[in-house]
């Protein structure tokens, strides 16, 4: 394109010079405008997703949403705008700059309108991790990040300070490494337990390498959490894996997967309980060629109790609040972990009760829930209200 703009450039300019004689400077300007606008029309449409304009050129406005969020919101995230972006299911994603809501689907340059995660980079870029791809919002357009068709080998992956990683779907045997400029397919190495899975479930619909949750801890770690083999760590020099069945099964059977991941204050890991937390050692074990976490598990505060029953602590989603406890969510509502004890906060909207799948905390330190049912909430201090924005 860029050749074709420059040979465009010096056919107008030979044009110029060969009918600059004309004594009507008015003639030579209709001239001129006609042949752009011919040269314009010649060039096909673009494909999909794409803009004919220049990109440095493209505005994208998305559609303004006049009433409150009222469907399955999951996906929560604050740019460094500090705009508030949610999504869910396949109504595209949203974004709230504190005075209006903007819808933003595929026409706007989303590969795909059923987002499932929303992260940044350290310029102020906003990523939508799709099944289809990764789309990139500049703050004025989208663009679609191209991906490397070769998956990278086992032993060549990479990463620099400020890389992220997608998934781009649940039904892959690794993450999508993000370098600044494509996506790359980084492989797991073998889990030992791969074979066992198969044993067990030879028709097996998913993948158990397939990707429930990043997370990146305090050390610039990325942390994996898959459907059924359990926590992959990669620190910029070996992959390695941590295995528990209680982690990772539930107790009525079947592996529910690895959901949810946090480090707190003190360096300690939780996986989607609060009934263990793990302090990961230095050491690495290789057993068969794979490398596995070395770790000491402590007690955790327990099992749940809410309305006179004990419940399995199993959560969906975990974030650090600012005074450095741990707020955790599962379909029946958030629980607070201070270190000692679990506190149960209800989530309702009206007489209906939200079924809470994810929680984030903003750079105000406020906490924000994404349900299946009834939009979003924030949490005022005592009670998480319905943002209706």
């Amino acid at each position: 394109m860029l050749l074709i703009r420059i040979l465009d450039f010096f056919i107008v300019l030979a044009l110029a010079i060969k009918i600059k004689m004309m004594k009507s400077s008015l003639a030579f300007y209709i001239y001129l405008l006609i042949f752009l606008s011919a040269c314009n029309s010649q060039y096909p449409p673009e494909s999909k997703g794409s803009k004919q304009e220049d990109p440095q050129q493209v505005l994208v406005t998305g559609d303004t949403v006049s009433k409150m969020l009222d469907q399955g919101i999951t996906v929560l995230f604050q740019d460094q705008q500090d705009n508030h972006w949610f999504a869910g299911g396949d109504g595209g994603a949203y974004k709230y700059d504190g005075k209006k809501m903007v819808r933003f689907t595929e026409k706007d340059g989303l590969c795909n309108n059923a987002v499932i995660g929303i992260q940044g980079d350290e310029l102020g870029n906003v990523y939508f991790d799709t099944r289809d791809g990764v789309s990139k919002y500049d703050g004025q357009k989208f663009t679609t990040i191209p991906i490397i068709d070769e998956p990278a080998s086992k032993n060549e992956w990479t990463m620099a300070p400020g890389d992220l990683w997608f998934r781009m779907g649940w039904d892959k045997n690794g993450p999508y490494h993000f370098d600044g400029t494509s996506l790359q397919l980084m492989e797991f190495p073998k889990h030992g337990r791969v074979d066992t899975f198969y044993a067990a479930y030879p028709n097996a619909s998913y993948s158990p390498y397939g990707i429930y949750t990043i997370y990146y801890d305090h050390q610039g770690s990325v942390w994996f959490g898959t459907a059924s083999l359990g926590v992959c760590r990669y620190d910029g020099k070996s992959i390695s894996w941590l295995y528990e069945e209680q982690i990772t099964k539930t107790p009525s059977g079947g592996d529910f997967g690895i959901r949810s991941i946090v480090e707190d204050k003190n360096g300690y890991f939780w996986f989607c309980s609060s009934l263990n937390r793990y302090e990961i050692l230095s050491e690495i074990s290789t057993v068969s060629g794979a490398n596995y976490l070395n770790y000491r598990k402590e007690d955790g505060v327990g099992y749940l109790e809410r309305k006179g029953e004990e419940g399995f602590p199993y959560f969906m989603s975990m974030t650090e609040d600012n005074n450095g406890d741990l707020w955790m969510v599962n379909s029946d509502g958030a629980w607070r972990n201070d270190g000692k004890e679990l506190f149960y906060y209800p989530v309702k909207d009206g007489e209906i009760d939200a079924s809470v799948f994810s929680i984030y905390k903003d750079h105000q330190g406020i906490l924000w829930l994404g349900t299946f049912n009834a939009g979003v909430f924030a949490f005022n201090g005592k009670t998480f209200e319905r943002f209706k924005g």
